[in-house]
């Protein structure tokens, strides 16, 4: 194979990740005259950020005017079981609203009310009709608009380019990264003052993913092969409606909007079995309580003939639904054949989301890492244990602002361009290539098939002892298949050769997927231990928080977490959301007046 010239090229902020976090941190940055370079492992507009369906949570107060920040506040930490990073709660909650219109005033098209204010829809375990949404494609609106915005500044957009590894210079600062070209396999060296990680989730560990092809952790492994620490990694979200049937379409993503416009979940005996699961938010409880109730209803013979429950929303109509939810409509017509405003149709848990990822600061998205930052679903923190439905975009929004301006900061603070070894990169550059040198190696495709079925079968929705010890020791024997991956033909075009990148990515982050719910002894949100049911004190006080050194592997330790100011703290000895009682208050003095 003739070897490759490599190009070298010089930014003030890299960023990894066009999604919507990597496009409104480029904003940001570039916003402040940095020179700024996008890279993104699939074309602009392509991001796994599309297929987020149901909305943008911030507390507008445009249908409910008690709904506010604490109200939200509130409902997030709640969800997250209290192993959230309430400082960035707090951020997030109080500066959505902000994010919402200066969305908005750049050109989102979002639905209105008759007084042509936007539109906002109940979810799942939110106190108040909260998200911002278009239609059924929000995630889709939202990147087209990040996308005009970064194409009208100074950004320089690297498509196609998948990133192997992160350089730091003598003093342990970011210096850059080393990638290439997808199409030819053109070796590229981005030295950067800082760098910005915001490549989404991993949830294509596991064989039913509602995640795209792209969603393969590859911005958390690089931090983690550098040295940054991670954190919450067994909190892996099972969104409650994927698609079930056919089999070519399992685990495509049925919107929570279904249920926020009325939608019913049914067991084979025509039971609406959130009512007894939840009796007070019924279909709009929380993801990991209805993804648990199907799942239980399924293994007590209860389940839709292809091993899920019945979603109905024939009772809103044809016109409704259609106005509503026309990406729903469509997507079950074409992919299924059913009329979903004819038809009932069957959904079933599907892995959706990381709430784990990079331990970040939360006002900067800063790492342990001098230089390196993260944002998005590639950062932990602001989901605790159970993400609430509608707070991912919205996280994309502030926190890639807030990262993408702290990373600009940082950079104009640097005077110099940080060295770069030359030997790393050398390094870098025969290792990215050494899989076409082993003979009689093994299958990119088949490693990472073995792998998704050890995690579909181990380290699913019902976790044990007995399920991650036969995880720990099935991933161990998997480990001389990573080693051996192979690629074949050449390096134009070469999908296998691209899949290892992939693959070695989620390898690392399996691994401490699966010590993270050995460790966590307890059921918390998403990790719900069979072998220890309950939710323990002492454990809703920590996060484990795990780092990966040279010889040594990986490391967990159970990381105290600051306590709450008072301010924040007397919201929840109340009876209620602060929001529902004012509500109450006003209810009561109303009463009075009559």
């Amino acid at each position: 194979m003739a070897t490759l010239s490599l190009e070298t090229l010089h930014y003030d902020v890299v960023i990894i990740g066009a999604g919507g976090a990597g496009l409104r941190a480029a904003v940001a940055a570039a916003e402040q005259r940095s020179k700024v370079a996008v890279l993104s492992k699939s074309l602009l507009g392509k991001a796994h950020t599309v297929m987020a369906e149901g909305g943008i949570a911030a507390a507008l107060g445009n249908l409910d005017p008690y709904d506010s920040w604490d109200t939200h506040f509130y409902d997030t930490m709640v969800s997250g079981h209290f192993i959230n990073n309430y400082q960035m709660v707090e951020i997030y909650t109080k500066e959505a609203p902000a994010r919402i219109f200066e969305l908005e005033n750049w050109g989102a098209v979002f639905d209105r009310t008759e007084d042509g204010k936007i539109l906002q829809r109940p979810f799942g375990a939110h106190s108040f009709r909260r998200l911002a949404h278009v239609g059924d494609r929000t995630g889709k609106e939202l990147i087209r608009t990040l996308q005009y915005k970064v194409l009208s500044l100074d950004v320089d957009i690297f498509q196609e380019v998948t990133s192997t590894r992160l350089f730091v210079d003598d003093e342990g600062r970011i210096a850059g990264v080393f990638a290439y070209r997808r199409d030819d396999g053109q070796p590229l060296v981005f030295r950067a003052k800082s760098l910005i990680l915001a490549t989404g989730g991993w949830g294509r560990m596991y064989r039913v993913t509602s995640n795209s092809w792209e969603s393969t952790g590859d911005g958390c492994a690089l931090a983690l092969w550098l040295g940054a620490e991670v954190q919450d990694m067994e909190m892996i979200q099972f969104h409650p409606t994927g698609m079930v049937w056919p089999p070519g379409v399992r685990g495509i993503l049925v919107t929570e909007g279904v249920r926020g416009e009325g939608g019913l979940l049914f067991n084979s005996e025509n039971e609406r079995f959130m009512l007894r699961y939840d009796p007070v938010r019924q279909e709009l409880s929380s993801r990991d309580v209805v993804s648990r109730s199907i799942f239980k209803e399924v293994a007590l013979g209860r389940g839709s003939p292809h091993g899920g429950a019945w979603l109905d929303i024939r009772h809103r109509g044809a016109q409704y639904v259609k106005q509503k939810l026309p990406g729903m409509y469509d997507q079950f017509l074409k992919l299924a054949d059913v009329d979903i405003t004819r038809e009932r149709f069957e959904v079933g848990p599907t892995v959706h989301y990381t709430m784990g990822g990079i331990r970040v600061q939360a006002a900067t998205g800063a790492t342990n890492i001098e230089g390196l930052y993260a944002a998005g679903e590639t950062a932990a923190g602001l989901h605790g244990a159970n993400r609430l439905g509608g707070n991912s975009l919205g996280d994309l929004l502030v926190f890639g602002r807030r990262a993408g301006m702290a990373a600009a900061e940082y950079a104009k603070a640097r005077a110099k361009w940080p060295q770069l070894a030359k030997n790393q990169i050398e390094a870098e550059r025969k290792r990215i290539v050494q899989p076409f040198t082993i003979e009689s190696g093994t299958n990119p495709f088949m490693v990472q098939e073995t792998l998704q079925a050890l995690m579909t079968a181990h380290v699913g929705i019902m976790r044990s002892k007995q399920s991650l010890t036969t995880a720990m020791e099935q991933f161990q024997a998997l480990r001389a298949d990573v080693e051996r991956m192979a690629a074949s033909g050449p390096i134009h075009f070469n999908p296998g050769w691209n899949t290892i990148f992939d693959v070695q990515s989620l390898i690392i982050l399996a691994e401490s997927v699966i010590q993270g719910a050995i460790a966590r002894e307890e059921s918390r949100g998403a990790q719900w231990r069979v072998d220890f049911p309950e939710e323990l004190a002492d454990l809703g006080r920590v996060n484990f928080v795990q780092r990966l050194s040279p010889g040594k592997g990986l490391s967990i330790e159970a990381r105290p977490i600051p306590a709450m100011p008072e301010s924040l703290a007397r919201l929840f000895r109340a009876s209620a959301a602060p929001g529902v009682l004012r509500a109450r208050e006003e209810q009561r003095h109303l009463a009075k007046e009559e």
